[in-house]
């Protein structure tokens, strides 16, 4: 992110900067949204909700008029919100004390059916669909439902309608929720490949110590890698409610720039927090470990168990080598017993080995559409199906010089 041939320390206080370097190096490269194609937003309860007067309707009409405008110009959007427990709270007139685990979730399914309804109305004044996704751990936690939630998002976003998620409140426990949205948004940004990560806040970024303590706490504007010294910064357990919760944001920063998602936090508070954050609004800037395609790669090509094989005839590898997803009609064989999601390996007839993927059918599925036309899938199984048996983002290739974002095994 701070551009080939440039190095920035891991972090540097705001005053040391010049302010050359900070518009070269900071607005020029990193805080252009436009560069960003698929980016995942996250709204905390008190940006979203005012206790005495609920919804903040026009600090949420900005948000949609800047979000309106990154759709405009070509980006997906995706947003993880917050609110729903505070929203049912304030409509219920509940008073300000804590509340039990089934009170949290009946707050919250109360405060889910309002926002939905303001969400639908502000993206409709521009002629934008939504819906309303809810998930809990376990959803992005088991395979089976991860590709669900997975493939039921990328429709949303191939249909131009924005997914607005959130944790489901109303039936998470404490063994199978996030607990807090930040997370949740960062496992939301990875599962869908999101290119940047946004997580607006009741903070502006991170400090080298708790700000309002420490007078001479300084800003840090690029966050090179998460190293101890930066988790340091972000404190305790302890200190979550002074530091704007900043220990799960940072949390957060290590899931997705581990898998190549930049990540920034900012002020929400005043409204249109997505311009102000184009137009150089102060933030801290998480840069991704890698690229978020070829980090997608080496998961898969380091998984070490494999659940299958998958044969293919001539024409299917020359497709594969030619960047194309495997389709049934080149599969010849189908071995090992595998759920849909798990990693196989792809061989030629003569078990020459070309490379794994996670496989979109279960091994039943597989072997009886091996060697059919696509076309044919609904039939023969009954239900649509996927015309993939591996989807080109979601397999590797190991042979050397392919054109399919190919891992070698030294890469």
């Amino acid at each position: 992110m701070t551009g080939a041939g440039s190095r920035l320390p891991e972090h540097e206080p705001t005053n040391r900067l010049t302010e050359a370097l900070l518009h070269s190096k900071l607005s020029a490269m990193i805080t252009d949204l436009a560069q960003y194609k698929r980016i995942t937003i996250k709204i905390g309860s008190s940006l979203l909700v005012d206790r005495s007067d609920g919804l903040k309707s026009e600090w949420l009409q900005s948000l949609g008029e800047d979000l309106a405008g990154l759709s405009a110009q070509g980006a997906e959007i995706l947003i993880v919100s917050s609110g729903a427990i505070a929203l049912g709270r304030t409509i219920l007139g509940l008073p300000p004390r804590p509340l039990k685990l089934e009170e949290s979730q009946a707050a919250a399914s109360v405060g889910q059916i309002a926002l939905g309804p303001a969400y639908k109305s502000i993206f409709g004044n521009y002629g934008i669909n939504v819906g309303q996704i809810l998930l809990t751990l376990e959803d992005t936690e088991d395979r089976r439902r991860y590709l669900n939630a997975r493939n039921t998002i990328t429709t949303m976003l191939k249909w131009g309608v924005i997914p607005v998620i959130n944790e489901n409140d109303t039936v998470a426990t404490s063994e199978i929720r996030y607990g807090d949205n930040d997370r949740l948004a960062a496992r939301v940004a990875t599962m869908m490949g999101s290119d940047l990560l946004i997580l607006l806040s009741d903070i502006d970024g991170l400090y080298t110590k708790p700000p309002k303590e420490n007078p001479d706490a300084e800003f840090v504007a690029i966050v090179g890698e998460i190293t101890p010294v930066i988790e340091a910064m972000a404190g305790s357990a302890g200190s979550d409610l002074s530091r704007g919760g900043m220990v799960t944001k940072i949390e957060a920063g290590k899931v997705a720039t581990k898998a190549g998602t930049a990540m920034v936090i900012t002020s929400g508070i005043q409204n249109n927090p997505v311009s102000r954050l184009q137009n150089g609004k102060r933030a801290t800037w998480f840069k991704p470990a890698t690229n978020k395609s070829r980090a997608r790669k080496k998961w898969i090509a380091g998984q070490l168990e494999t659940n299958g094989t998958l044969l293919v005839d001539t024409g299917a590898k020359a497709a594969l080598l030619h960047g194309k997803s495997l389709l049934p009609a080149g599969v010849t064989g189908v071995e090992g017993s595998f759920q849909r999601g798990d990693t196989v390996v792809i061989m030629e007839n003569d078990r020459q080995v070309l490379g794994r993927g996670l496989v979109a059918f279960d091994a039943t599925d597989a072997c009886l559409i091996a060697g059919c036309q696509s076309r044919d899938i609904a039939e023969i199984l009954g239900y649509e199906g996927r015309s993939e048996i591996i989807h080109r983002d979601d397999m590797v290739l190991e042979t050397a010089g392919l054109q399919n974002d190919t891992i070698t095994n030294e890469g």
